[in-house]
């Protein structure tokens, strides 16, 4: 601040600029993912490369990272910050010791992430990241960022270029990747031959890999197009046809469906005995916490598992019906910021009329786009679950912002918002899992706001079973500790419900057994068990069916291979 006269002149901060990662690298640069489950960064980066990016995913992030991250980073920071931003650091230190000089690593390599402009520390991970490279000495290492409101933003990014092939390849990643992660942690509980269902997804997720990298796209204009001539020149015609072709393609193509079938038929050689009592436990709470599996979240889902749990992850195609919900409500509120406007007579009011009418328009336009882009998510992404042999339906958001509205409002921003009490309701109410547990860093803000409200949800809503556990870089003794004592009361309650369910049947477990062994589609991992309201546990779903098929009141169904 320099002074001038007796006035003052305010030099406000600017962001260091940054070189810029353009379109001539992209042979030479290395893009490096991670953030999300090994899944869905598996399949993100074959879009990529299939887009003619050269790609690599960084590690799952350890306590050695954490470590490092705190050393550099400023005090006070939840764990995504740490883990991440010290597991690329160690990661870039790695190739210096390989013989890259830091130079050629800012040179030959940048990296992608996620960022928001919400009200919790989320927003500032990428300021958190570059001051960990520059304190670490890869100062002039790039980050490129992707914003959840924005879309793609970075210092200057011409080397990226998000064409329509590739925000639907991204879109197929992110929807395979959710069903096909459900699918695996609903298989492995009752997996009858210990690894087979790692090895089937092994096969399933290279299956869609080789899809997304070697997609061909689709053009009009190709010589080898079956359309006339004159179509393909045609303008008007190019344009709109490309796009529905693309999008055809991509969502319910010949080749999208012999990948998901090639898929669905490695999981459905895996053999399974549902009869294994398993209480199911949700997992919500914060958004990288829910999708990391390592020293992040203190390996809670691989604990959960060898202590008999059925693992319910949330999709990531729930948090993005969040945001379009979230931005539709906004809009249909939006108009009355404009209430004021009137409808008079005179040339004046007529005037205000025709703004308010405009207000009224632009409202109800921009709330029936977000609705008609949620029933189309929803669709599709109903579609992949189903090619690939099952799954879990999408909460509806509608409903989960009206149960949650009486504890939290559903407009309020930050973290996953009103999602955390809202999915505590849900799969309790509705009686889909038999204990909740929400995983957060830390001292994150939005989901201690949660907690707070949990206590209110737990003592109006009896027969919850609700867990919080906040993860640092340390403490896993005492967190595991408090999940297997919850699990323990969860497990009592899978027991019960199988036991009445089985002694509704008026069979015993040896009949229902022996009714198994002769019928191999009962076996099949991806046998298309009927949903029974009210029964959580699968072993008791899977009971009640199967005496309805020895009454004959259900027919056998097929497994589709």
């Amino acid at each position: 601040m320099s002074a001038v006269g007796h006035s003052q002149i305010t030099q406000h901060y600017r962001l260091p600029p940054e070189r810029p990662f353009l379109a001539g690298e992209r042979s030479e640069v290395t893009i490096l993912l991670g953030g999300l489950t090994e899944t869905h960064d598996r399949l993100i980066r074959a879009v990529f490369e299939g887009n003619g990016y050269r790609c690599q995913n960084l590690p799952t992030p350890d306590r050695a990272d954490y470590q490092v991250g705190r050393e550099y980073g400023n005090l006070g920071q939840c764990n995504p910050t740490y883990f991440t931003a010290g597991n690329l650091v160690r990661f870039l230190r790695q190739l210096e010791a390989g013989g890259l000089s830091r130079e050629e690593i800012a040179r030959r390599y940048v990296f992608f992430t996620a960022g928001t402009c919400g009200p919790c520390r989320f927003g500032m991970y990428e300021a958190e990241y570059r001051m960990v490279l520059r304190r670490a000495g890869f100062d002039q290492f790039r980050v490129l960022l992707f914003l959840q409101n924005d879309g793609v933003r970075a210092s200057s990014e011409p080397g990226l270029h998000f064409s329509l092939d590739f925000g639907l390849g991204m879109m197929n990643a992110l929807q395979w990747g959710d069903a096909l992660q459900d699918l695996l942690r609903s298989i492995r509980p009752y997996e009858l031959t210990p690894g087979a269902t790692d090895a089937a997804y092994e096969a399933a997720l290279a299956e869609l890999g080789r899809e997304l990298r070697e997609r061909r796209s689709f053009d009009i204009t190709s010589k080898h197009s079956r359309w006339p001539q004159a179509w393909r020149e045609a303008r008007l015609v190019r344009s709109p046809v490309n796009t529905l072709g693309k999008l055809a393609r991509h969502w319910r193509g010949e080749d999208t469906r012999r990948a998901l079938a090639a898929a669905r038929a490695r999981l459905a050689a895996v053999e399974v005995d549902r009869l294994r009592v398993r209480p199911v436990v949700k997992i919500t709470g914060e958004f990288w916490a829910q999708t990391t599996n390592g020293d992040g979240n203190f390996h809670l889902f691989s604990l959960l598992e060898r202590e008999g749990a059925e693992v319910l992850l949330d999709p990531l195609a729930n948090w993005v019906l969040y945001l379009l919900y979230q931005a539709q409500a906004e809009a249909r509120r939006a108009r009355w910021l404009e209430r004021g406007y009137g409808w008079g007579g005179d040339w004046q009011g007529i005037n205000q009329a025709r703004r308010r009418l405009g207000v009224e328009w632009r409202s109800w336009t921009k709330a029936v786009l977000f609705g008609l882009a949620s029933r189309l998510w929803t669709w599709q992404y109903d579609f992949v679950r189903r090619a690939l042999g099952g799954g879990h339906r999408l909460a509806p958001q509608a409903e989960l912002a009206r149960l949650a509205e009486p504890f939290y409002n559903p407009l309020a921003r930050g973290g996953e918002g009103h999602l955390e009490v809202a999915k505590n309701l849900y799969y309790s109410r509705h009686r889909l899992a038999h204990m909740v547990l929400a995983i957060k860093p830390f001292g994150c803000m939005p989901s201690t706001q949660s907690d707070g409200v949990q206590a209110a949800v737990v003592r109006q809503q009896r027969g919850v079973i609700f867990l919080s556990i906040e993860t640092a870089g340390e403490g896993e003794v005492h967190a595991h500790s408090r999940a297997l004592m919850a699990l323990g009361e969860a497990r009592q309650r899978a027991r019960a419900e199988f036991n009445r369910a089985l002694q509704s049947t008026g069979r015993s477990l040896e009949e229902i057994r022996g009714f198994v062994a002769v019928h191999p589609p009962l076996r099949s991992a991806l046998y298309p068990l009927p949903r029974v309201e009210g029964v959580a546990g699968m072993a008791a779903q899977f009971a009640l069916h199967v005496s309805d098929l020895m009454a004959g009141r259900a027919r056998l169904r097929k497994v589709a291979a």
